[in-house]
Formats: structure tokens, C-alpha cells, sequence
């Protein structure tokens, strides 16, 4: 398996009527290189991912919300009853298709993530779904989920690197980007399309190590703080830049305030963090007292 592939065939599994169904292909790749001997999909869908690993003799389980499991709430590892090799789900790709009340069921379902409100919504339930996935697996096992991008109203939302970004990084393995086919859009005519169509997919794949649960939320705190600091950094950053380069504080406070009032509105600090930054960070020097430049 490569980490680009396609598949304009989609195969003889599942429901080719079911739409957002996933080629069968992608899951008997999947099955060859990881070797699992047990497998579970949280979001099943149609069949497709548990028919292919059947007729490959893996032991597999196909959960969904059309069928009783919701993924956000309730236990994938309490459901099957044990800890697999493999765990993947192929989750709605935001409200591009809206799945209960429409696919399935007479009513919108409350656990659909295709109906979530926001996008900040689908994200916070998703991390909660791949920690669920993760909790299922064995240690060394792999857990992942197959999503795509989505642009509305000019607007385009990498669903995949939120994930990436929300998850542990030192348990991500793998990366495939999947070319699309037989899209519904592709038949659409769009009057002032500037940007390119969306036609991949990704497949993100994370090797569960033993760090237990309380560990790995640790450090995924730990994570996002550091990616919070970077932010202030960036910020500095960017005043010293328009400032040329090499500024004295109050310079520098008075760009940074033009810059990101909203990020100052937030901590009534904000003077002391930009001290903090200037000093505890080798991307700032200082050659006199109260004079600042970019170290590079």
C-alpha cells in the first residue's frame, strides 16, 4: 500500500446505493499491510469494511448509529467486548451529506455528526469518537478514520488536520491520501469556481502505545498548551517583523495591539506574555536593554 492511492473500482461489498460509501478496496489494502486478526468499524454504514474483512478471515464487528451504537456515547471496547488490532471509522464529512432523516430514518438523530451546528462541534465529538476508537484497540494495534475536506460558501474545512492537531502526535503512523471518484459534485456546473475541486480523501492511521488513558490526555494538554504559546509567538513575530525587524517594548506593545486585539481583550496581562515571549524564546534577541530584533 502506498501512501497515495485510487480506486475507480469500487467493488462488489456493501451498498453501492448508500452515498459516501467507501470502496471495498481501501479496506482489503488496509487488511494486507496491517495484518489484523480482529477489526471493528464504529460507523459501518452499508457493510462494506466488515463484508471485505470477513471474506479475508478477520474476525470484524460493524457498529452504527442507524443500528442502535452511537460512537460519541457509547463504549466501542464494552460493545464488542474486547480490544481489537485494527478500529476504523468512515464518519460523515461534516453536514456534506446528511445522514439520519435522510439515509436512514424518518428524523434527524441527536448522535448524527452530520448534523452537528458548527464546525467546532463535529471536531470536539470526533476527538471524542477516535478516543473511543483508541480505547478499543490493543496496545501496538492501530486505530484511524477515513475523511475528507469540505468547502461551503468559500469556506474550506480540513477536517484531518483539526484531527491531527487534536490527537496524540506521537501515536500518528500514517498518512494516505485517497483520490475520489463518482462524486456528486463532479457532475455540477459552478459558475466562478477559482479554486480547484476537492477529489481526495485521507486516511489517518495512529498506533495506540501503552501510555494509559490519564498519561495521554496529559500530554495531549500539554500539546495544545505548547501549540498556544506558539501562537503568541507568532504574534510577536509578526510586530516584529512590520516593525522592521528591531523595536524597543513600547513599540512592540503598541504594534501587538494592533495586530491582535482580540487575543489582548483576553488576558489583561497581555504586556507581561509578551515579555515572557520576548525572554524565554531563542526566535528573539536582545543586543541593549529594552531593544528587541528577530534573532535570525
Amino acid at each position: 500500500m502506498q501512501s497515495v492511492i485510487s480506486y475507480p473500482d469500487r467493488g462488489h461489498w456493501g451498498d453501492p446505493k448508500w452515498r459516501g460509501n467507501c470502496s471495498g478496496r481501501v479496506y482489503q489494502d488496509l487488511f494486507d499491510q496491517l495484518q489484523p486478526k480482529t477489526f471493528v468499524d464504529p460507523m459501518v454504514g452499508s457493510g462494506t469494511s466488515v463484508e471485505v474483512a470477513k471474506e479475508m478471515g478477520i474476525q470484524a464487528w460493524g457498529l452504527d448509529l442507524h443500528s442502535g451504537f452511537n460512537a460519541i456515547a457509547d463504549s466501542i471496547l464494552l460493545a464488542v467486548g474486547q480490544q481489537v488490532d485494527l478500529c476504523v471509522s468512515h464518519p460523515p464529512y461534516g453536514s456534506m451529506i446528511k445522514y439520519s432523516g435522510s439515509v436512514w430514518g424518518s428524523e434527524p438523530h441527536p448522535g448524527d455528526l452530520s448534523h452537528c451546528s458548527s464546525n467546532e462541534e463535529f471536531h470536539e465529538k470526533m476527538q471524542l469518537v477516535l478516543l473511543n476508537q483508541r480505547d478499543a484497540t490493543k496496545p501496538q494495534g492501530f486505530y484511524g478514520t477515513i475523511i475528507g475536506d469540505y468547502r461551503k460558501a468559500g469556506t474550506y474545512t480540513s477536517y484531518q488536520a483539526e484531527m491531527i492537531a487534536r490527537m496524540p502526535s506521537s501515536e500518528l503512523a500514517a498518512v494516505i491520501i485517497k483520490q475520489q471518484h463518482n462524486c456528486v459534485s463532479d457532475a455540477r456546473s459552478y459558475a466562478k469556481l477559482t479554486l480547484p475541486r476537492i477529489q481526495h480523501e485521507y486516511i489517518l492511521l495512529w498506533q495506540k502505545k501503552s501510555a494509559p488513558i490519564l498519561m495521554l490526555l496529559g500530554a495531549m494538554a500539554k500539546e495544545q498548551y505548547a501549540r498556544l504559546t506558539g501562537t503568541w509567538k507568532s504574534i510577536v513575530g509578526l510586530a516584529m517583523q512590520r516593525l522592521g525587524g528591531k523595536a524597543n517594548l513600547d513599540q512592540i506593545y503598541h504594534e501587538v495591539s494592533r495586530a491582535a486585539p482580540n487575543k489582548l481583550a483576553k488576558n489583561p496581562n497581555w504586556k507581561a506574555k509578551i515579555r515572557q515571549v520576548l525572554n524565554s524564546t531563542s526566535l528573539f534577541s536582545s543586543s541593549e536593554r529594552g531593544v528587541w530584533m528577530l534573532a535570525a
